[in-house]
C-alpha cells in the first residue's frame, strides 16, 4: 500500500483519545488509528450514497421483472 506522510494538529482531548484507543485496541501507531477513523468515515459516507441511490429506485419498474412470465410458471 502506498502511503503519504501527513502532519495534523488536533486538540489535546482528541490526542489523548487517539493514544488511549491505540493502546486499548493494540494498534501499532497513531497513524493506524487515524487511518481506521478515516476508513469508518468513508464507509459512513458510502452508506449515505447507497441510501440516496436506493431512494431513487422506481418501484413501478419491479412489475417488469418477470417480463410476462406468470408468477407460478417455471422453466
Amino acid at each position: 500500500m502506498h502511503t503519504q506522510k501527513l502532519s495534523i494538529s488536533v486538540p489535546m482531548q482528541q490526542y489523548e483519545f487517539i493514544e488511549h484507543y491505540q493502546k486499548e485496541h493494540h494498534f501499532k501507531s497513531r497513524s493506524e488509528v487515524i487511518s481506521e477513523a478515516l476508513r469508518l468515515l468513508q464507509l459512513t459516507q458510502l452508506e449515505a450514497c447507497y441510501k440516496e441511490a436506493n431512494s431513487e429506485i422506481d418501484h413501478d419498474f419491479d412489475a417488469t421483472i418477470s417480463d410476462g412470465i406468470d408468477e407460478d410458471e417455471t422453466w
